[in-house]
């Protein structure tokens, strides 16, 4: 028997940590590690004191039908990534690996192609954090260079502004 590497040995953590997310759409898992050490962990669930939408058996983005990737307003979920950047320090993500795993709860099978939202991904870039590896199955994964995301910057608008007249 191989040892694991480390990048499936964190990996493994994230999604031993998806397993406490309450979300009824994905349950997602994240760490940050810096210099071989944990720093913090995060899963998607409802902020302190409210319910989870597994307490009520009701998700409002699944009811109205809304694509991935849409409407995040409407979630009542903080994600795993903000959830895991909350509880660490800025000196401690700069330069930092996120780790992330995303399994479907309905049938705990790992969802390939996951990917930070746009809100999280200004979270990642301003807490410092380098890189981002997120798991697609039990030994493969995808490295994300944050410096990637800052240069191929999704909030700029799709549209040209007006010109003036």
């Amino acid at each position: 028997m191989g040892r694991i590497d480390k990048e499936n040995y964190y990996l493994d953590i994230a999604e031993t940590v998806a397993e406490r997310s309450t979300c009824l759409r994905r349950c997602y898992g994240a760490i940050i590690v810096r210099n071989d050490e944990i720093i913090a962990t995060g899963y998607n669930g409802a902020p302190r004191g409210r319910k989870n939408c597994v307490d009520l058996n009701y998700c409002t983005r699944e009811a109205l039908k809304i694509p991935s990737g849409q409407r995040y307003e409407l979630c009542r979920s903080v994600h795993a990534e903000a959830n895991a950047i909350i509880s660490a320090a800025r000196s401690e993500t700069m330069g930092a690996t996120l780790y992330m795993a995303c399994k479907d709860p309905a049938t705990g099978a790992l969802i390939a192609g996951s990917t930070s939202c746009s809100m999280c991904r200004r979270l990642i870039i301003n807490a410092g954090i380098q890189r981002v590896v997120i798991r697609d199955t039990k030994a493969e994964y995808n490295v994300v260079h944050v410096e990637d995301w800052v240069r191929e910057d999704d909030s700029l608008p799709t549209i040209p502004p007006r010109q003036q007249e």
